[in-house]
């Protein structure tokens, strides 16, 4: 089973499973929301458990996206596109991310320009 949570506990929740590939995205939005790259596997949303959610908030980030975070901590959760059976959710918040690895970097052409473009895995400019 694969746990995760919020920086507070106030969100806190499991699943089966989880891709074992991370996506990094550096557009603009998910670098506001993270402080640098948002970092995100996937999985169903319908295998999602939460333990505990009182704190959970969802905000339209876009007119085709979702975005979920603790109203607590202000940890940034998860990223949803509407209608999507898949959850994106913030790799940095999971308790083990043991054999996980980066799979691919996205909107590329969008990064900060304080850190160079990524070469441990394929990069786009746009998704």
């Amino acid at each position: 089973m694969v746990r995760g949570r919020c920086d507070c506990g106030g969100v806190r929740f499991e699943l089966p499973a989880v891709r074992d590939t991370v996506i990094l995205c550096h557009c603009s939005q998910c670098r506001r929301i993270s402080g640098h790259v948002w970092a995100s596997t996937e999985a169903p949303f319908d295998s999602l458990t939460f333990i505990a959610g009182d704190s959970l908030r969802w905000y339209a980030s876009s007119d085709r996206a979702t975005r979920g975070f603790c109203a607590t901590c202000g940890s940034s959760l998860f990223y949803r596109r509407n209608g999507a059976a898949g959850l994106a959710i913030a790799a940095g918040c999971l308790e083990d991310t043991t054999g996980m690895r980066i799979g691919k970097h996205i909107f590329v052409a969008d990064k900060g320009d304080y850190y160079p473009r990524p070469e441990d895995a394929p990069a786009f400019d746009s998704r």
